[in-house]
C-alpha cells in the first residue's frame, strides 16, 4: 500500500506549477512517531520508475501530468524533491491554476512505498532513506489520515513493530494506485 506525505512549496507561472513535493531534514509527526526524509531517498526511483504521475488529491482519476510524456519533470537537489509540471488546458487544470493564483492550494504531497531496508528506525524516529515514488499530488485542502487524531490522543507507547503495523493500517485506508 502507498503512504502519503505533504509539503507546502508550490508556485504557478503561466501554465506551469513548480516547487517541492518533499523536503529533506524536516521532521514531521505521523501518529506517535517522527519522520524525516534523507537526501537521496528518491534517487533510485527517479532513475528506475518508467512513469510517475502528478495527480490532484492522490486521485488516480485526476491526472495533471506524467514523467512518461514529459509533462512532469522531477529531480532531487539539496533541498528536496523538485517538480515542474505543465498544467493541461482542461477544466481540472484550469481550476488548479485558478486556485494556485489565489494561493488557495493546500500544498503538495507525494505517494510512495518503502522497499525492504529503505527506512531506519531509532526509537520513535523514522528516517526514509530509499522510497519508491509513485506519484506527487497537488493537494486542494489538507490531507487527513484515517484514525490519526484518535491514535495521537491515546499517546500509546508503541514498539517499532506496533508503529509498522499502524503505518500499514494507514496505508490500507488509502486507495492503491494501479502499477503498470
Amino acid at each position: 500500500m502507498i503512504e502519503t506525505r505533504i509539503a507546502t512549496e508550490v508556485r504557478a507561472e503561466g501554465r506551469k506549477l513548480s516547487g517541492y513535493a518533499a523536503t529533506f531534514h524536516n521532521e514531521t509527526r505521523i501518529l506517535d512517531f517522527h519522520e524525516t526524509i534523507a537526501p537521496g531517498a528518491f534517487a533510485a526511483s527517479l532513475r528506475s520508475q518508467p512513469d510517475i504521475l502528478a495527480l490532484v488529491d492522490h486521485d488516480s482519476g485526476k491526472v495533471l501530468a506524467r514523467t512518461k510524456s514529459g509533462s512532469l519533470r522531477l529531480s532531487e537537489d539539496a533541498h528536496g524533491l523538485r517538480f515542474e509540471l505543465d498544467v493541461p488546458p482542461t477544466t481540472l487544470g484550469n481550476d488548479i491554476l485558478a486556485m494556485a493564483a489565489r494561493s488557495d492550494l493546500g500544498g503538495m504531497s507525494f505517494g510512495f512505498t518503502v522497499p525492504e531496508g529503505g527506512d531506519e528506525w531509532r526509537g520513535d524516529k523514522r528516517t526514509l532513506r530509499n522510497v519508491v515514488l509513485h506519484e506527487i499530488s497537488v493537494v486542494q485542502s489538507f490531507p487527513a489520515y484515517g484514525g490519526t487524531s484518535i491514535q495521537a490522543r491515546a499517546r500509546q507507547q508503541r514498539t517499532d513493530t506496533d508503529r509498522r503495523l499502524a503505518i500499514l493500517e494507514l496505508e490500507a485506508s488509502h486507495v492503491a494506485i494501479p502499477q503498470n
